[in-house]
């Protein structure tokens, strides 16, 4: 085994003393745990990182949900007594049943400073106006983005419960600097502004921090809002509900984002074998809440795919903290397979991405017990030059370079494809029999 260089020694030594604390507290106090680890051998605390991925077990989703319905309404993995929980939050449930978060005053804090850090690197903070274009719902993101910024010195703008244009008109009228949004709604308003002949190409935004889809690290959308927003540099980051804020991009190399490895331990798991994946190579992120104690996570399934870059290899901004390169690749269960052929959701986005004139798409996939397949609607924009045949045309071949299969592309009305203020679906499945 190399030898580790010192820093990452030092970021697992502190890992390793939190997950000790976390486990001795949730071994005590956490129901959900308690009973889960009931039939770990051997002493409680893990000795080393090792002994901890040995021994203890992954948890699913589907344990969580189970739990909370077993233990209406919010389950047995809390760490405090249900009265010394002072914020609610519930996942999108994009993928069935929403599961629903409590946290403590200390869980909170611990989240925000997650946030702050991801603001530094941003290069957020006083001086600057940030506006929110969320709906303020149940989702954690933008309510911890909101109280990091007021923390860090920044005027915050809610732009919860308005229209497009009217969160326009406030962005440009409030001398906006830092828009927080998701990718897809990022280019939304910008297709809205152009329709209503709303200018901003001389608006103060400067930057563009987004989430909640892969978007954000793939080439083609970032550059797509960049030249929208009229140079603002967007920046990057994910988190889910269950776990807070696990990422942010790295300042010097746009589409890298670095793991917040203070506050997460982080496993690379080959899908379906759980097997360790190799640095370089595409596994399940797999994540452990190491300061979110009272309602923790301990190697919870993610779900989401990554490539993590080898430790040997150091980021040119000079942090150690582990790299995924090209952000979040896509879901492990959202990949489909087409005649053979593994497709990836965030793949295909990227491919369209690089044709401006597409102004929306929805990507449709009929499954039956034997097969699935695909077809993607296109939407061209109003200030398309080429013609819509031209554009289908050339995407069909494109798809087909890069897939090794026929797709059809088929047009669709102007107008007639749904947007997306909160995370986009884009990716229809229907299952005929």
């Amino acid at each position: 085994m190399a030898e580790r260089p010192p820093h990452r020694r030092e970021i697992e030594n502190r890992q390793l003393e939190n997950l000790q604390r976390l486990v001795v507290a949730a071994g005590a106090t956490n129901a959900f745990y308690r009973e889960k680890w009931g039939q770990i051998p051997g002493p409680l605390p893990p000795s080393t990182l090792a002994d901890f991925t040995a021994r203890f077990p992954l948890t699913l989703k589907s344990e969580i949900v189970a739990d909370q319905a077993a233990h209406p309404p919010f389950g047995t993995n809390l760490g405090e007594p249900l009265d010394r929980f002072t914020r609610f939050h519930q996942t999108s449930g994009t993928t069935g049943h929403p599961v629903r978060w409590l946290d403590t005053p200390r869980n909170w804090e611990a989240l925000v400073q997650n946030w702050i850090e991801i603001y530094r690197a941003a290069g957020v903070g006083a001086g600057d106006r940030v506006y929110f274009a969320f709906s303020f719902g149940p989702f954690i993101g933008f309510w911890l983005a909101f109280d990091a910024a007021q923390r860090l010195g920044a005027l915050c703008v809610p732009g919860g419960g308005l229209s497009s244009v009217a969160r326009l008109h406030a962005i440009l009228w409030n001398q906006i600097t830092v828009l927080c949004c998701t990718p897809t709604y990022a280019l939304r308003l910008a297709e809205v502004a152009a329709r209503e002949k709303i200018r901003i190409d001389g608006s103060h935004v400067r930057r563009v921090i987004v989430a909640g889809e892969p978007g954000g690290s793939v080439p083609a959308t970032r550059s797509r809002i960049e030249t929208a927003w009229r140079g603002a540099a967007v920046f990057d980051h994910h988190g889910m509900t269950e776990v807070g804020p696990v990422t942010y991009e790295c300042p010097l190399e746009p589409g890298a984002i670095h793991i917040i490895e203070s506050a997460y331990f982080a496993e690379f798991l080959e899908p379906g074998h759980l097997a360790p994946v190799p640095p370089g190579q595409p596994g399940e992120l797999v994540l452990t809440t190491l300061t979110r104690i009272d309602s923790p996570l301990v190697r919870y399934r993610t779900g989401d795919l990554v490539k993590a870059r080898p430790a040997d290899r150091p980021c040119r901004c000079g942090r150690s903290e582990l790299v995924l390169e090209g952000g979040i690749l896509g879901r492990a269960d959202d990949m489909i397979i087409v005649r053979g052929v593994n497709i990836f959701p965030s793949a295909v986005e990227a491919l369209l991405g690089q044709f401006p004139e597409i102004a929306e798409f929805q990507a449709r996939v009929a499954r039956s017990e034997s097969r699935a397949e695909l077809e993607i609607f296109l939407e061209m924009s109003p200030e398309a030059t080429a013609t819509g045949a031209e554009t289908v045309h050339r995407v069909e071949s494109r798809l087909n370079a890069a897939f090794n299969l026929a797709i059809p592309v088929r047009l669709a009305p102007p107008g007639s494809l749904p947007r997306f203020e909160m995370k986009a679906r884009r990716w229809v499945v229907s299952h005929h029999h």
